[in-house]
């Protein structure tokens, strides 16, 4: 076998490990996978490209061909991923490739991975050289900096510290009272979080900070706003990046809202009763009057976005107001695995967990159950029998309807991973 077409053939198996590598090792620790998912899959493409043609050729990568390499390192540093990791992103990744390459070469195989052991040193070395040079370049970029002052300042009122310390710039005011603004994005690829991250940034006086579910944005409020205005204006900045999120409504589907929001119940994505699309983000908000305040109504904030994400609600904007009793049995901790396990004895029965989730998301309508599942109304009235019978529960008595509400709710959480 020729050198070329060996390469070409550890090539393709490269391409193939490479697509394993973000379900091996998430990409970035600290960031939202959505954030970076693009990015991370470009810039390992990129680099496979760029060194499987360095091996071919011998001929160092230029600056201007791996220009796109460093930028997308740039933006997961400026997102606060710390640099060392960015780095060492690069070592584990050629590892984890080369091993899996090298465990399936044959001889002839092996013998041109061992050569080109020390290309592939040349090459992670020259990458992560101008990567680092680049964040170099840019610290001294007073845009850099001030960024970076801001999300200190947002870390030390976020965790109840003293943020003047942070403030030494006098083009740095710090107010008293804050809108907090936690956001959570949904597990699907959004193509527009560079245009979302965009909009919260450029909220005048906002402090941000990025965390490994999304961003949590301070926004100062203003003397005489009780939070109102700020997140009525937070809302309408937002409105463009959540505008293809709109409501259709299918035939023989219900589109009622969450018991909480009014008297109806909430369309989830596991009944057929859910019409509307899940919002792609969703923003926890809470109004802190002081300072000292912000740590506790900022675990509030992420517990209402953690809320939105899991119960993928079509609703943007997620207030304890609005979710009451979701928020409580959130709240409940370690009781909420118990609450969902209420739930167990419909596993083995999907028609009867249809037929409860259908129920309840038409608030407790019998008929309109009936009419959703296409189904006679004395059917439902069997089903809902025998989730009585097999539950201990009874769905017609609101004490127990409430109980079977509230472990829906436990057991969606405790599904997607709830983690305010």
């Amino acid at each position: 076998m020729n050198r070329d077409r060996a390469l070409e053939q550890l090539y393709r198996r490269a391409v193939a490990v490479r697509e394993e590598f973000p379900a091996a090792i998430p990409p970035y620790r600290t960031l939202p996978h959505p954030l970076v998912a693009s990015g991370f899959e470009r810039g390992s493409k990129l680099n496979v490209d760029l060194f499987f043609e360095f091996l071919r050729t011998g001929i160092t990568p230029g600056e201007e061909e791996t220009r796109e390499v460093v930028e997308i390192a740039l933006g997961r540093v400026r997102d606060g991923e710390p640099l060392e990791e960015v780095l060492g992103r690069y070592r584990i990744a050629a590892e984890f490739i080369w091993s899996h390459i090298r465990a399936t070469a044959d001889e002839s195989e092996r013998e041109l991975l061992a050569d080109a052991t020390l290309p592939l040193l040349h090459y992670i070395t020259v990458l992560t050289a101008r990567i680092a040079t680049a964040c170099v370049h840019r610290a001294h970029d007073p845009r850099w900096e001030l960024l970076e002052r801001r999300r200190a300042i947002a870390d030390a009122l976020l965790t109840g510290r003293d943020p003047i310390e942070w403030a030494d710039e006098p083009a740095i005011a710090v107010p008293d009272a804050f809108v907090i603004a936690v956001f959570r994005l949904s597990s699907a690829r959004i193509a527009d979080t560079g245009d979302l991250r965009h909009r919260i940034e450029a909220i005048p006086g906002v402090f941000l900070r990025l965390d490994s579910g999304g961003w949590t944005a301070l926004l100062p409020l203003h003397p005489g706003d009780d939070g109102t205005a700020t997140t009525a204006a937070l809302t309408a900045r937002l409105q463009p990046a959540h505008a293809d999120q709109r409501e259709t409504r299918q035939p023989g589907t219900v589109t009622a809202r969450s018991a909480s929001d009014t008297n109806q119940a909430a369309p989830h994505s596991d009944s057929p009763a859910c019409a509307n699309k899940p919002a792609p983000f969703w923003v926890g908000v809470a109004v802190a009057s002081a300072r000292a305040e912000v740590p506790a109504l900022f675990a509030e904030a992420r517990m209402l976005a953690e809320l939105g994400r899991c119960l993928e609600r079509p609703q943007m904007l997620c207030r304890r107001a609005d979710l009451m009793f979701e928020y409580t049995v959130a709240a409940g901790g370690s009781a909420r695995a118990g609450l969902a396990a209420v739930l167990l004895p419909l596993d083995p029965q999907p028609l009867l967990a249809e037929t409860l989730a259908v129920f309840v998301d038409s608030g407790f309508n019998q008929l309109a159950t009936a009419r959703l599942l296409n189904i006679h109304r004395n059917t439902v009235t069997y089903r809902l029998a025998r989730i009585h019978e097999l539950t201990g529960l009874d769905p017609h008595r609101p004490i127990d309807a409430m109980t079977l509400s509230a472990a829906r709710i436990a057991r969606r959480l405790e599904s997607a991973a709830f983690a305010p």
